[in-house]
């Protein structure tokens, strides 16, 4: 399972924790603890609010015809943020401070919920139009605006 898009790619560290995870999922139905050992070491305190999202069913991937796709994830404050796995984005002021401008962090626990969802196969899916899906992507900006 890849889970970085071609030509844009998490630190080879990651993509190979990720990688041997799915890998593990697929063979026994479960995460290793040794994986989960080095999630948290990587990405701290972040990764137990990550596997919290996704124990909570907290993501879903929505796709549209034209085969473009977001997930959305329910925050633990109850609000919804927009990931685009993509170009590894979340819309959450988390990212934007830590990620973006601090640089002190590879991703915000709900963009690594993604990422987990997709590797334990728990990602929530729904099917809307292309206007639907822009909707959802306008909405947030709306929002933050």
């Amino acid at each position: 399972m890849a889970v970085a898009s071609e030509g844009l790619t998490l630190p080879a560290v990651v993509e190979e924790l990720l990688s041997e995870m799915a890998a593990a999922v697929q063979e026994n139905a479960r995460i290793p603890d040794e994986h989960l050992s080095s999630l948290k070491f990587i990405f701290g305190p972040s990764a137990i609010q990550a596997l919290d999202l996704v124990d909570r069913q907290s993501i879903t991937l929505i796709t549209s015809p034209s085969g473009r796709r977001a997930y959305q994830v329910l925050g633990s404050s109850g609000k919804m943020y927009t990931c685009l796995a993509s170009c590894h984005y979340c819309s959450c002021p988390a990212f934007a401070f830590s990620v973006l401008r601090k640089s002190d962090g590879l991703l915000c626990k709900h963009l690594l919920a993604v990422y987990l969802s997709q590797v334990t196969g728990t990602c929530r899916q729904l099917k809307v139009s292309d206007k639907q899906l822009t909707d959802v992507l306008f909405t947030e900006k709306k929002e933050k605006a």
